[in-house]
């Protein structure tokens, strides 16, 4: 049986070892919030040097083209909708799907439909849309810490709080506040 003296020994250590317990908890949560952000930054700069230099060739390339109804190299239509989509932030309006995509392209629905379907992730220009928009929101419940949930969902073009709530969920497996106090924390 343990004396006195030994239990209050092993009563500091638990003691010792929960606030290193609390102390690593914390330092992970720090480390997982700037993973997340290197990542996403590393992710960005590979895509943006990969849109660039499709873009380039667009530019040097047959202007014409570019407003033909049904381009049909599929890698220059999809740097065509990345780069008219960052310019002009069309997602952003709630109203904005994929019919409005391909008219603001000038590109037929079934074209859209057959680019979204075979060459990228997403299987419809709607579900790209929608991952615009999630990205949107992710990004300012990152960089507008003071913006209040409804705000955000706004301006990511989602415009329902419920409905951002259910995304962020799914993508991230949290809240928006509990995703925002993650990346805040590091601060």
């Amino acid at each position: 049986m343990a004396t006195k003296e030994e239990f209050a020994k092993l009563q500091a250590e638990n003691e010792s070892l929960k606030q290193e317990n609390e102390r690593l908890k914390n330092e992970l949560i720090r480390l997982i919030g700037r993973n997340l952000d290197l990542s996403e930054r590393l992710e960005e700069d590979i895509e943006l040097r990969r849109r660039v230099a499709v873009a380039r060739e667009l530019l040097e390339g047959n202007v014409e083209r570019q407003r033909n109804a049904d381009l049909q190299d599929d890698a220059q239509l999809m740097a065509l909708i990345e780069l008219r989509v960052e310019q002009e932030l069309p997602y952003v309006r709630t109203d904005f799907d994929g019919a409005a995509l391909a008219e603001l392209l000038g590109v037929s629905q079934a074209r859209l439909a057959r680019l979204f379907r075979h060459q990228t992730l997403y299987r419809t220009a709607d579900a790209y849309i929608d991952n615009l928009r999630l990205l949107r929101a992710l990004r300012l419940l990152y960089e507008k810490p003071n913006w209040n949930i409804a705000a955000v969902a706004e301006e990511s073009g989602i415009g329902n709080v419920r409905t951002l709530q259910r995304r962020v969920q799914d993508a991230v497996g949290m809240t928006p506040v509990e995703y925002r106090l993650l990346l805040t924390q590091g601060r």
